[in-house]
């Protein structure tokens, strides 16, 4: 299982002392966050893509990945958003086969709409078109990874005759995708219709919608071939806060949680620490709380904290990732293996598809290629909406 962290990239002035971090300042810790995160081991840093303040996450995050690729050994470089529909699919399929060339492999992408109506039109998009975009974006993506001299037409964007982007991808695998949703049942069909993973944000949401979204996930990828629904690959997201006592940890944190865009006025500390996952305490009641999310979502591959959000200092930033590596993680993977199902696949890296495709060359089982069970690396049609809206002719 892996496990890392997620920014947003928020510029958010500190409650607790008026200053505001600037870009420069803000980019550059950004940078520091990473090495740290894989310094202490974790698996994953992902980030953002933001076109509009108060965020500094990239535009472009493969500019991120392409710099981390340098200062981090070991950490798997993702993005917590892509944007499938105000992202043009060429971009993504150059942008990302480049940066996984430099990353020797260690970069996927969590694919996702965004939800800020204003930046659609500055793309020459409407917001109202989401979830057509997302499909037929992600179809012309998958192509383009896939095949060479690409011939293609849909709704949203010019034609293309006979093209092949470039570079291809590292070793003719592309960056494994997860598609990221919090309330969109038609994304995880679109997962699920691919054999890829699914991310549930589970910061703002009970858990028992998580349940649902997961649940839901499962089911149509079993529906489409890939194997069980317990083989399904599933991401979740998720907020934490640690000090030495839960009260300390609540105090701290509270000024942060009151001030902060997403939070603010929305309820009190203790509403949401007690009805979502928002986790605010020492670092076992984080572990505790962690290994509750597979008691309903089930086992699950990779699991991702935001630490960085609302106005808190660096400093402290980086001594909660201090605390992830070195007290809440090593106990996380201890809990997790001993507790996970026989035959669950691994979350995939780029090894384990190398492998997988290895073995399905030569028809010999290999225990990477078993790891990642039925994740499929063909191309099937691009899905149609009745499709990703869970039903199909011959379902019908």
């Amino acid at each position: 299982m892996q496990f890392g962290i997620f920014t947003v990239g928020d510029v958010t002035t500190n409650p607790t002392t008026g200053r505001t971090v600037s870009e420069h300042e803000r980019i550059a810790n950004t940078v520091e966050m990473a090495k740290l995160a894989d310094e202490v081991g974790l698996d994953v840093f992902a980030t953002g893509q933001h076109h509009n303040p108060p965020f500094v996450a990239p535009a472009n995050p493969a500019v991120l990945m392409a710099n981390l690729a340098v200062v981090t050994k070991n950490i798997i470089l993702s993005t917590s958003t892509t944007l499938i529909t105000t992202t043009d699919p060429v971009r993504i399929a150059e942008d990302y086969a480049y940066a996984q060339h430099l990353a020797g492999g260690r970069v996927d992408l969590m694919l996702g709409r965004g939800n800020t109506g204003p930046v659609y039109p500055w793309f020459g998009k409407d917001i109202r078109d989401g979830i057509p975009l997302a499909i037929e974006n992600y179809a012309l993506l998958r192509r383009l990874w896939n095949e060479e001299n690409v011939t293609w037409e849909g709704k949203f964007r010019t034609p293309l005759q006979g093209f092949t982007s470039t570079p291809r991808p590292l070793d003719d695998i592309a960056p494994f995708v997860w598609h990221g949703s919090i309330r969109s049942p038609e994304i995880a069909e679109q997962a699920a219709y691919y054999g890829d993973g699914f991310f549930h944000n589970h910061i703002f949401w009970p858990p028992q919608h998580a349940a649902q979204m997961v649940q839901f996930y499962r089911e149509r990828f079993e529906h489409y071939g890939h194997g069980r629904a317990q083989d399904a690959i599933v991401g979740l997201g998720g907020q934490v806060f640690m000090a030495e006592s839960k009260a300390k940890a609540m105090e701290t944190f509270r000024p942060y949680f009151d001030h902060a865009p997403v939070y603010g006025g929305a309820g009190s500390l203790e509403d949401y620490t007690r009805q979502t996952p928002l986790t605010v305490g020492t670092p076992d009641e984080v572990v505790e709380a962690t290994l509750g999310f597979r008691d309903y979502v089930g086992d699950y591959q990779r699991q991702l904290f935001l630490i960085d959000h609302a106005g808190l200092p660096h400093a402290e930033v980086m001594h909660q990732i201090e605390l992830l590596g070195t007290k809440v993680v090593p106990q996380l993977r201890a809990e997790m293996d001993v507790r996970r199902a026989a035959g669950v696949p691994d979350a995939p890296t780029h090894a384990s598809l190398l492998a997988a495709r290895a073995a399905q060359a030569t028809d010999t089982p290999s225990a990477d290629a078993g790891q990642m069970g039925s994740v499929e690396t063909g191309v099937p049609r691009a899905p149609k909406t009745d499709d990703v809206t869970g039903t199909r002719a011959e379902d019908r």
